[in-house]
């Protein structure tokens, strides 16, 4: 999940919770001790809300934040760059890993020669 699909599931998440619930922005701020300002910024997704916001707003709505963790990728390369590593030849990898060495231990020792 990408940050601003997260972003649209906590406002969406909140605002139908709410109308579930029939309450209005005031009365929902109320009851979690912030303001209807800051409600209504969180439904319009202008800011977002800290896992504590959260877990207050949706309490105060007599429900549970359940949050869980699930393996990701596992690295930042998209599926076309795998297919295309996985196309390379012993010696492409190789030739490749060593570039990406040399670049590693230049960006480090210009690190130390600036600290």
């Amino acid at each position: 999940m990408t940050y601003n699909d997260a972003m649209s599931s906590s406002t969406e998440l909140i605002r139908e919770t709410r109308r579930r619930c029939h309450l209005s922005q005031e009365s929902l701020a109320r009851r979690a001790g912030t303001t209807p300002r800051h409600v209504g910024r969180i439904e319009r997704g202008e800011v977002s809300p800290t896992v504590e916001m959260l877990n207050r707003l949706l309490a105060a709505m007599g429900r549970q934040l359940d949050l869980t963790a699930a393996w990701g990728p596992r690295d930042n390369r998209d599926d076309a760059q795998l297919r295309s590593d996985a196309e390379l030849s012993p010696s492409e990898r190789l030739s490749q890993t060593a570039a990406l060495s040399r670049t590693l231990t230049a960006i480090a020792a210009s690190a130390r020669h600036r600290g």
